[in-house]
């Protein structure tokens, strides 16, 4: 297992991550996180199921990168992102980001960078099942106020 980073299909806890991130940190004055769940709607069309498909190697590395970024940003200690593949139903954990650091502001701005991250430019594929039947949508969102935020182009990231 990544240290920082997990593709994975099984569900997540928030207190195990968020213990195992903390582990022998005594400097950690800071955590947050953010846990993101399946909706049962999308671009107001009912979703009863959704499957998110990753290409191994390259996403982990493609988040990776981007937590060096994070450190690079902000101060902060560490930083973990589980994001889970699969077949998911509305209410399941889908991702979680999770942040340390000595004091809050640059775990909150370096969490918001790394989820801002993930929904426009992290290399997930989703199939929604609809009552008219299954559609890919792209998985990545059009932001361009998140991505001028940070500064970053969809041409480098």
């Amino acid at each position: 297992m990544n240290e920082h980073v997990s593709i994975q299909t099984e569900d997540f806890d928030l207190s195990t991550e968020v213990a195992r991130l903390r582990a022998h940190q005594p400097g950690v004055g800071a955590v947050c996180s953010f846990v993101g769940t399946v909706r049962d709607r999308n671009d107001g069309q009912s979703v009863q199921a959704m499957e998110l498909e990753h290409y191994p190697g390259m996403t982990e590395r493609a988040i990776e990168a981007m937590i060096d970024e994070a450190h690079k940003r902000f101060d902060i200690l560490g930083a973990r992102v589980v994001h889970r593949v699969g077949p998911l139903q509305p209410l399941d954990q889908i991702v979680l980001v999770a942040v340390t650091s000595a004091h809050r502001g640059q775990s909150f701005q370096a969490c918001e960078f790394l989820m801002d991250y993930l929904k426009t430019q992290a290399p997930f594929w989703k199939k929604e099942q609809t009552p008219e039947g299954a559609r890919w949508v792209d998985a990545r969102v059009s932001d361009d106020a998140a991505l001028q935020r940070w500064g970053i182009t969809a041409s480098n990231a």
